[in-house]
């Protein structure tokens, strides 16, 4: 079996199509229970987050039937026509899908480069399948490395001090367009975890007022009283969007929540006041029609590239160092893949010198019954000791081949020592 990841991400999709395909989390239980029916092995993880979807499996052969598989089963279960999936669409097989998923739990692939919850979420789409019991041995020993290459990471390099987040970054682009916050009015709408950090962020820098709400008014109240806000009904919301001057989005809706008529409804009386809107929910909040709106500025999760990239350039070292600690587990990962890909003729092996031994034993038997007791199982003991030193040598080459040459050797040593058995498992 190959280790298979396909998926789409922020590098490869626009956010109209992201947001098409996104899993929300109370569908996610469902999701990886209908992927296991359609996947060749039964397994699946399904990472979905607002910078990409990736579905990371098991398969046979060069891995073309699963990757059909995951493929169609993402367009059946958004309903997105295959045409407008596939050209952007990518798979990673083996050391490549292993490296990806490093890369991706340590904040090496993300919008925002280091930014710290795409661990969190990488690890609630590993439990979801693992409740599911939708994950192998392969499977889970690939998620756990995973996470201990991405706490390496933010242990071992300078990435994770100063954190930044597509959260932080929203705020990073609002002090650029305002340059201050003194005497502005920040209306968040949502109170998740992106607007818990988008508060947080926002939380001491001397903003006039920083209101929250939510379609839960509880969990609006809870948010702000923790950064030092004002909690409002949802049904105030529209009282709360004419006074801000800039409102972060941050909701789990399926369909925008501020349409276009809705803002142009708001600016009427505005008296030509602009009205900055960042928009971080994936799905957008934010119909993309408001942008059209004279003095309504609408940035989206794509627009944060720019702090993205300014934030690439100061972590350059840094980076470095993570792509380095990556490379490392990386391998030790794939010598555990290859070694698990070597264990039938290992065992195969194994056996057929073992059952050598024992015949000889046996052979012997009428000279050996002369023996005491103590003699007798130092000359069990010896052979045992010469066999295992025998298969040493063979043993750790088979560990140490790649995926070729281990079906090489099992080829030529099930002709040498007629394994049999290793040819029925590999």
């Amino acid at each position: 079996m190959r280790l298979l990841l396909v998926g789409l991400s922020h590098r490869t999709a626009p956010v109209e199509l992201r947001e098409q395909v996104d899993f929300s989390r109370g569908d996610m239980g469902a999701a990886v229970a209908a992927l296991a029916l359609r996947v060749e092995s039964g397994e699946g993880v399904i990472v979905s987050t607002c910078n990409r979807v990736e579905i990371y499996t098991e398969a046979n052969g060069a891995g073309e039937a699963a990757r059909e598989q995951v493929a169609a089963f993402v367009s059946d279960f958004h309903g997105v026509p295959r045409e407008a999936l596939d050209a952007h669409l990518y798979a990673r097989t083996d050391t490549d899908a292993v490296r990806h998923l490093f890369r991706v739990a340590a904040g090496l692939d993300s919008l925002v480069v280091g930014e710290p919850q795409i661990l969190g979420q990488v690890k609630e789409a590993y439990e979801v399948a693992s409740e599911k019991q939708a994950t192998g041995s392969a499977l889970n020993r690939l998620f756990h490395a995973a996470f201990a290459a991405a706490k390496r990471v933010r242990s071992e390099t300078g990435l994770a001090e100063g954190a930044v987040s597509v959260s932080y970054a929203a705020v990073s682009l609002a002090r650029k367009i305002f340059g201050r916050f003194e005497g502005l009015n920040v209306l968040i709408l949502g109170a998740g975890e992106m607007a818990e950090l988008t508060a947080t962020h926002l939380n001491g820098q001397q903003v006039r007022s920083l209101t929250v709400a939510s379609r839960t008014l509880a969990s609006a109240q809870a948010l702000a009283a923790g950064v030092g806000g004002t909690a409002v009904p949802w049904a105030d919301m529209p009282a709360a969007l004419a006074q801000a001057d800039i409102v972060v989005t941050a909701t789990g809706a399926s369909e925008p929540v501020l349409t276009g008529e809705r803002i142009a409804a708001v600016m009427r009386h505005r008296q030509h006041r602009p009205l900055f809107l960042i928009d971080i929910a994936v799905p957008r909040d934010v119909d993309a029609s408001a942008a059209n709106i004279e003095q309504v500025f609408v940035y989206n999760i794509d627009d944060l590239q720019a702090i993205v990239n300014e934030n690439l350039a100061r972590r350059s070292a840094e980076l470095q160092k993570a792509e380095t600690i990556i490379s490392e587990e990386v391998e030790k990962f794939v010598a555990w893949l290859r070694s698990r890909t070597a264990v039938p003729t290992v065992v195969a092996l194994r056996e057929r010198f073992e059952t050598i031994r024992q015949a000889e034993l046996k052979r012997l038997e009428h000279k050996l019954s002369s023996l005491p007791p103590d003699a007798r199982a130092r000359v069990d003991e010896i052979t045992h000791l010469i066999v295992e030193k025998l298969l040493l040598t063979p043993t750790e080459q088979l560990k140490a081949s790649d995926e070729q040459m281990v079906h090489a050797y099992a080829e030529a040593l099930r002709r040498l020592f007629s394994l049999e058995a290793e040819k029925k498992d590999s």
